[in-house]
Parts: structure tokens; sequence; C-alpha cells
């Protein structure tokens, strides 16, 4: 049976990835299946973080995990023992967020990279994203210590997991796409053009960069020696500032990959996992979707679609409750949900009918009146009528063909 190594560039909890999820858990069966949570394990809310994991792969997957706590390198004794007892029995091991250097430093010099090869080599599937992502090729980028405290670009030592299973001569680079940045460069896993380029030479002469997109996958097959494209993005190798891109549904043969040649061919085998159709990549656009919606519904004065748009709307956040990628965008969406919610309530409050056809049967009720008063050369009831209606907002105008009238 043919393992998996599994490299997610973003989105690993987020209801993008959860076909791809579901179809690599269907390789493994009902193998014991472990979050291993040590790229986070510094953070102080580390429980939060694989709580809310958990609730994601048995809420919105439909397969529970337990969580294998390694936050830091465990001593000699029982302990260290049953952890690694676990992982040598799991057929599936998740790891995520947080920081590569940190988990670097639990991991390196113990069996746990040993062990997570075994895993792939026996059929079982590993998968790692984000944070977790970056520390599988033979250097790996200290994200945190370049982009946010200033230390001058360089790489450290990685696990070198995909070169020892596949032979490729990697560096991982996940949110290779990322444009959190606005008007500052950002992509790469928040390195940007200028210090990846100055980095790159830095490097051995075979290696290659592995970029994965945000909300994508890169599925790697050790005994068919192809990488299946999965998700919303796109799969790049560069080397020296040079790139070939492989779009989602692509499978790419090593040998491609070690040419960077454009692939010849996309697989049509039932068993790889399905790409993943158009789905928002963040809370925000999901939620700027349901706004576009609940927008067009009240200007078109349609409860149902309002009512249908914050219902979305609420889903929606709940959908995404579990992503372990920490950001404002929830205080976003809740607010936007309290607006939504104080507009239909004024829509109510003024009458969501279109208020000419509500008044219709009382104007040309009055205009009856008016009409026989002037047939009766009872001016005086007729322009009393009139003007009656003129004080009610309703203007009315006599033609050749009869009374005309119209809401001010």
């Amino acid at each position: 049976m043919s393992g998996r190594l599994v490299v997610m560039g973003s989105g690993e909890t987020a209801p993008t990835m959860i076909k791809v999820h579901r179809q690599l858990f269907d390789l493994v069966g009902d193998g014991p299946a472990l979050l291993l949570d040590t790229p986070y394990g510094f953070q102080e809310n580390a429980d939060d973080i694989s709580a809310r994991a958990g609730n994601y792969f048995r809420d919105s997957v439909g397969r529970g995990v337990d969580v294998l706590s390694w936050r830091e390198e465990p001593p000699e004794g029982v302990g260290r023992e049953q952890a690694l007892a676990a992982l040598r029995a799991a057929r599936w091991v998740f790891a995520g967020p947080g920081s590569p250097t940190y988990a670097l430093r639990q991991w390196t010099g113990t069996p746990l990279p040993g062990l997570l090869a075994e895993i792939v080599r026996t059929g079982g599937v590993v998968v790692f994203a984000s944070a977790a992502a970056l520390t599988l090729g033979s250097h790996t980028v200290p994200v945190y210590e370049i982009y946010k405290a200033g230390e001058p670009s360089c790489w450290r030592p990685g696990l070198d997991l995909v070169r020892e299973l596949t032979g490729l001569p990697a560096v991982v680079i996940p949110h290779y796409d990322n444009a959190e940045g606005g008007h500052h460069d950002t992509r790469f896993c928040y390195l940007g053009e200028r210090r990846l380029a100055l980095m790159e030479p830095e490097l051995p002469e075979e290696t290659f960069v592995l970029g994965v997109d945000e909300h994508t996958g890169c599925i790697l097959d050790p005994v068919a020696e192809t990488a299946t494209v999965v998700g919303n993005g796109t799969l790049t190798i560069r080397r020296r500032g040079v790139s070939s891109v492989f779009g989602s549904g692509t499978v790419v043969t090593f040998a491609e990959l070690l040419g960077a040649r454009p692939p010849t061919h996309v697989s049509t085998v039932d068993d790889r996992p399905a790409v993943v159709g158009p789905v928002a990549t963040s809370l925000r656009a999901a939620a700027d979707e349901h706004e576009a919606d609940f927008v067009e519904a009240l200007a078109g004065r349609d409860v149902e679609g309002c009512v249908a748009a914050i219902l979305g709307l609420e889903q929606t956040l709940a959908d995404w409750s579990a992503d372990t990628l920490t950001s404002d965008e929830a205080d976003h969406v809740r607010s936007l949900l309290r607006s939504m919610v104080v507009r239909v309530g004024a829509l109510a409050e003024a009458g969501a009918a279109d208020p000419r056809a509500v008044v219709a049967p009382f104007v040309e009720a009055l205009l009856q009146v008016r009409s026989n008063a002037r047939a009766a050369k009872d001016f005086a009831t007729s322009d009393a009528v009139r003007d009656s209606l003129a004080a009610g907002g309703i203007d009315v105008r006599d033609t050749p063909d009869g009374a005309e009238w119209a809401l001010r």
C-alpha cells in the first residue's frame, strides 16, 4: 500500500480542505489518527488550538483524532515511550500552525522524524501544514525570526523528510501566494521576493524551492513517484528565481519536478483526492459574498433573501470557527452579522411590501369618487379629493386617457 506525505500551504482547518482530508482518511481506513501539537506547543492557548482542530476533524471532516502532546521533547521515561508507541501505531498524523524553529528544537535528534517517515513507508499518511510544512525540507525558513524579529535572512536545517521519502532535494515554503501585506510583499511565507532572492544562493546547487499556495495541498506519493496538486491554488518549483507552476488538478511526476518541466498529463485515477471546487479562501471573503447577497436582497425589499443571507453568514461563521489561523476576521464578521440584522429590522419597520401596491386599492377608490364628481360637475369635491391625496404624498395628473397617480 502506498503512503502519502502531504504538504498544505494553509487552510488546513478551513472549509477549503474538508474534501481533501476526507479522501486522505479514506486511504488509511480506521487506523489511529494523531494530531501533533508541537509547532504551537509554546503558545499559552495551545489547549484551545488543539480543541478547535479536534472539533474541525470531528465535526467537519467526520473523523475523530487524538492529540499526541509533544510540546517539549519528553524526558526519558514512561511518558516518552508511550508517545513513541502511539506514533508507531498511527496511520495518520497531522501537524500545523505555530513556529517551525520551535518544532525543530523539539524534534531534531529524537526518534520522531524517523517514525513519521516510517508511517509513510508503511502506507500511512502524514499531513504537515503551514509552520509544520516548513520543517519538511532540507532547509527551513525561520519565519518568525526574520519577519517579526528582524533577524538576518538565513536558512535553518530542516528534517529533510521530503528527500528521505521521495528523493527530491526540496525546501518547502507554504503560504507561497500570501497577500496579507497589502502594499508590501508577503509572498513566500512572508519572506517576499527580495529576501528569498538573497537566500536562494545559499542553498546547495541541486536544491529547489517547493512552494505551495494557501488553501492548496501537494500530495506526494513515494511509490507512484507523483505529486498531486489539490485545492484552490498552485504548486511552484523555483530554482534561482526561475519558476515552473503546476495548477490544481495536476499530477506531476517526480522526474518532472526535478527537471521543472511542465506536466505531460493530468491524472484521471479514481482514488486520487478530488480537486476542491471554488470555495472562499478566508472567513472574510466568505462573509463578503453573503454581504453582497444581502445588499441585493435589501435593495429589492426581498425579506426572504435577506434572511437567507443572514443565515448563510451565521453558518459560515460556524464553519470557520475551528480554523486555527488566528486573526480578527471573526470579530469583523460578527459585526457584519449584527449590522445585517439591524438593517433587516429597519426594513421590517418600514414595511417590505411595495408601498404602491399597499395603497393602490384606496387611491383607485378615491380616484373613482373624483371621477364621478367631475362627471357630475361637482368640482369642489373633485378638488378636495385631489388635494387630500396630495397631502398624503400622492400626486394626481389628469391625461386624455384618465387620471394617473404616483407616490411622491
